[in-house]
C-alpha cells in the first residue's frame, strides 16, 4: 500500500495484492518467505513505477511466529506457521513450572497454543540459533539488515513484562528456555535503517529508502486507525482472527480476567489493547476454498445469506475443531452446529447465515466482558479490516451489541502503519486521537445502527453458552 499525506488528508493506494501460502515440509507447516519477499519487492517496484520513490516503508504482521538466524544472520528455515499443530500439550507442560496466575499477573497474556512462549518451549531449533525476530521483525531485518524487536509485537508474544516493557528473564529461565534470543524491545516510531542495495536495485531505486518501525503487530495498527472521538469506544479487528475489545492507559490483571482469556497488549504510546482473540473470517475464507468461490460468488452469497431467518443455526466459532487446518470446513461447521443442538445449515448460503451470526454473537459476547471487566463504558464500536467490508457482519454486530458500529477503515493496518511513518518523518505531529481525526476526516465512517432491542441475541447466547 502506498501512503501520502498532504492538506489535512491522508489517501492510500493499494499497490500489489498477493496471496501468502504456506507450505508442508517435512510434515511442518512454514511460511514461504523467499516468496512474500520477492512479493514486497515487487510491490516497491510498483509503487516507484506510479509514484516515485517512497519516503520511507514500515512492516506491519501478525504475532506470535519468528525466524531463527543464525550468527551470520541468516534464517536458518522458514518461520514455522502458527496453526501447525507443535504446541499440543506444550502448555500443561509450561504451567508444570510456572502457575497460571504468575504468568498472566507478570505478562498479561492470555493463554493459546500458538503464543512464542508455547512455541519456543517445543523448538529444538533453537540450540543453532543466536537470534530470533518476531514476524515483522523479520521482515525489516531483510529489507535493511537492522535486528531488533518492536514493542506492540513483543507483547503478544507471553514473554514480555506487562508492566516493564522488557523480557521476563527469569521467567524465562526457569522453563528452561533462552532470554537472549531476541533481541531486547524499542517502541514504534524508530529508524531501523535503509533498504538494502540489492533490494533496492531490483526495485529500481536507490539505497536511501528509510525503513521505519511502526506499531508492526497488526491488531496495534488497526486500533490506532479506528477512527474513534472519544475514549468510550470498543473495536472489533476483524481478518483472519477477529480481535475485540477496548482501550486502555493501563493493564487489566484480574482472575476473572484470565478465566475469561483476555490479553493485555500494547498499543501506540504506551496504551493498552485489553481483548480477546475470536476465531473470525478464518471460517468464511475456509469454506469459500473448500467450494472454490471467489468474490462475485461471496458477494451472491451475501445477498442470499441476508434474506434468510437469523440465528437458526449458530456455533462457537472459538471451538478447537474449528482452528485447525485442514479440509472440509463445511461439514466440520454443520457437525459443530448440530453438537450446540442447533439445525445443521441446509445450504451453502445457510451455512454463511450461521458463519455470520455465530461470529456477530461471539463479538458481542466479547464487548461485554472487555467493558465489564475493564470498568470501560462503550459508546460506540468499530469495525475495520476485512469484516468491514461485510455490510451483513457489520448489521449483525451491531443488532447482537446493541451499539452503534461506525465501518472501516477497511485497510485499517496499512492506516495505522502509513499514520506512524508520516508522524516519524515529522508529516504530521500529535497523538493518537490526533491521528483517529485525520482518518476520520479523510474516509468518513458509515453506521450501522441497531434494529431492535436484542431479547433475541440474549436468547442465542443463553443456548450456545448456557
Amino acid at each position: 500500500m502506498a501512503g501520502t499525506v498532504a492538506d489535512g488528508r491522508l489517501a492510500l493506494h493499494e499497490v500489489h495484492r498477493f496471496a501468502n501460502r504456506p507450505r508442508l515440509v517435512a510434515g511442518v507447516l512454514r511460511w514461504d518467505v523467499s516468496d512474500l519477499l520477492d512479493q514486497i519487492v515487487i510491490g516497491l517496484a510498483g509503487m516507484r513505477r506510479r509514484w516515485g520513490t517512497p519516503r520511507s516503508v514500515a512492516i506491519d504482521s501478525w504475532g506470535c511466529d519468528y525466524g531463527l538466524l543464525s550468527g551470520a544472520g541468516e534464517l536458518l528455515n522458514d518461520p514455522v506457521h502458527y496453526r501447525d499443530p507443535r504446541t499440543a500439550g506444550a502448555a500443561e507442560r509450561v504451567l508444570d513450572r510456572v502457575s497460571p496466575g504468575e504468568l498472566y499477573e507478570r505478562t498479561g497474556t492470555q493463554l493459546m497454543a500458538f503464543n512464542t512462549l508455547l512455541q519456543l518451549s517445543v523448538d529444538r531449533d533453537v540450540e543453532g540459533a543466536d537470534r530470533a525476530l518476531l514476524m515483522p521483525d523479520l521482515f525489516v531485518n531483510l529489507l535493511s539488515g537492522h535486528v531488533g524487536t518492536e514493542l506492540t509485537a513483543a507483547s503478544t508474544t507471553q514473554m514480555l513484562d506487562i508492566h516493564t516493557g522488557q523480557w521476563c528473564g527469569d521467567l524465562l529461565d526457569r522453563l528452561g528456555l533462552r532470554g537472549d534470543l531476541f533481541p531486547d524491545p524499542s517502541g514504534p516510531g524508530s529508524a531501523a535503517g535503509h533498504l538494502l542495495p540489492d533490494l533496492a536495485r531490483r526495485a529500481g531505486m536507490g539505497s536511501d529508502v528509510a525503513i521505519t518501525t511502526v506499531a508492526s503487530h497488526d491488531t496495534a495498527s488497526a486500533v490506532l486507525a479506528a477512527p474513534a472521538r472519544t475514549p468510550a469506544f470498543a473495536y472489533i479487528s476483524c481478518g483472519t482472527w477477529a480481535l475485540v475489545g477496548v482501550e486502555l492507559t493501563g493493564p487489566v490483571l484480574s482472575g476473572a480476567g484470565r478465566d475469561a482469556n483476555f490479553s493485555n497488549e500494547i498499543g501506540l504510546d504506551g496504551t493498552i489493547r485489553y481483548l480477546r482473540n475470536v476465531t473470525g473470517l478464518w471460517l468464511l475464507q475456509e469454506c469459500l476454498r473448500e467450494w472454490r468461490v471467489g468474490r462475485r460468488g461471496l458477494v451472491r452469497l451475501l445477498a442470499a445469506a441476508a434474506e434468510r431467518p437469523g440465528l437458526r443455526s449458530i456455533l462457537d466459532v472459538s471451538a478447537p475443531a474449528l482452528s485447525e487446518p485442514g479440509t472440509d470446513m463445511p461439514s466440520r461447521l454443520r457437525r459443530a452446529a448440530a453438537e450446540g443442538g442447533f439445525p445443521e445449515p441446509a445450504d451453502r448460503a445457510g451455512l454463511v447465515r450461521c458463519i455470520l451470526d455465530s461470529l456477530a454473537l461471539a463479538f458481542r459476547r466479547a464487548l461485554r466482558q472487555a467493558a465489564a471487566l475493564s470498568g470501560t463504558g462503550v459508546d460506540v464500536v468499530h469495525l475495520v479490516g476485512g469484516g468491514a467490508g461485510l455490510d451483513l457482519l457489520a448489521q449483525l454486530s451491531a443488532d447482537a451489541s446493541g451499539l452503534p458500529v461506525e465501518i472501516g477503515p477497511l485497510e485499517a493496518t496499512a492506516w495505522g502503519n502509513v499514520l506512524v511513518q508520516a508522524r516519524t518523518a515529522g508529516e504530521i505531529e500529535g497523538d493518537r486521537w490526533l491521528l483517529r481525526r485525520l482518518v476520520r476526516s479523510s474516509a468518513p465512517p458509515p453506521v450501522a445502527e441497531p434494529s431492535g432491542p436484542g431479547e433475541e441475541w440474549d436468547r442465542a447466547e443463553e443456548a450456545l453458552f448456557a
